[in-house]
């Protein structure tokens, strides 16, 4: 019984040899079988089981020294991985003999070819590995594109998907955001200028205004401190004095909130006031001949 076990084991163990043994293509003049493949697979699968590892780990760092906020982590964490990777596809070739050299060198042709057809695949590419250098966008960084306000949710290698304040997410190519010139209200600081415009009558009294929009907006409770409203006045419009509010705000993002809320500090300030805000007005004159006619016109 004993005896035939062995064989049974001996001709399975053959059998598996013949598989792993099996040739199935050439690369770089390196001839590969099946136990090749299972070899890069194991060495690329934990590739990526250390990368994963590495990124836990240095972001548990950073995070515990208090070296980095979130957006920065999220860059280490991402480059880490493709340097990682990077070293376990290299190191996984050349454990199977394939000459990366050689490899290249056979290549080059293919890779010109469809390097003219996947030109915007690498410019996004080395757009993306830039920003990730530069951190000049990070993740939770509020910006603005082709003038929308958006905010940085997530960047990859070659997109990056952003919020915009209709609570929408959109795909921006990373050549966009470098090549491009963008707003970043949150680069070094999130101190971002909220301007609002009004118009008064022309009878008005100008002191008055601007004394009842000064107060208006420095006992907005949600304004930055450290820096004052200013009071402008604009223009003299056609039919309006014009004045602009400006505050300072810590919180680009609810830009849309605090301006509402401003519009209704200056309305009701200059209702209070008695202060007319103005609107557009048409006066129609006649002159005499039309106005002798007009009970002509009326019987007619």
């Amino acid at each position: 019984m004993k005896s035939e076990l062995n064989v049974f084991l001996a001709g399975l163990w053959a059998g598996v040899k013949r598989v792993l043994n099996e040739d199935l293509f050439t690369i770089g003049g390196t001839q590969l079988d099946v136990s090749s493949i299972l070899i890069f697979v194991l060495i690329v699968a934990g590739t990526w089981w250390i990368s994963r590892l590495l990124e836990r780990a240095i972001a548990r760092v950073l995070r515990r020294g208090g070296l980095a906020d979130e957006g920065s982590i999220a860059a280490v964490q991402r480059l880490l991985h493709y340097a990682v990777l990077v070293v376990g596809l290299s190191t996984g070739l050349a454990t199977i003999g394939i000459n990366l050299g050689a490899l290249f060198a056979a290549g080059a042709v293919f890779a010109v070819a469809i390097g003219f057809a996947m030109q915007n695949i690498a410019q996004n590419f080395v757009s993306g590995v830039i920003l990730l250098v530069e951190r000049s966008i990070k993740p939770k960084d509020v910006i603005e594109i082709a003038g929308s306000l958006v905010r940085i949710e997530e960047m990859g290698i070659r997109s990056t998907i952003v919020r915009t304040l209709d609570d929408e997410e959109v795909i921006v190519p990373n050549s966009e955001l470098a090549q491009t010139m963008i707003k970043n209200f949150t680069l070094h600081d999130s101190l971002y200028r909220l301007r609002v415009l009004v118009g008064v009558a022309y009878e008005s009294d100008m002191r008055q205004v601007d004394r009842v929009l000064q107060d208006a907006a420095d006992a907005l409770p949600w304004r930055y401190r450290e820096r004052r409203p200013r009071i402008l006045l604009r223009e003299f419009g056609d039919s309006s004095v014009v004045f602009e509010v400006s505050v300072w705000i810590d919180d680009p993002w609810s830009v849309n909130r605090l301006r509402s809320d401003l519009h209704h500090a200056i309305w009701w300030a200059l209702k209070d006031a008695g202060i007319t805000i103005a609107f557009p007005q048409v006066d129609v004159h006649f002159d005499a001949s039309v106005i002798e006619r007009l009970p002509r016109v009326a019987h007619a």
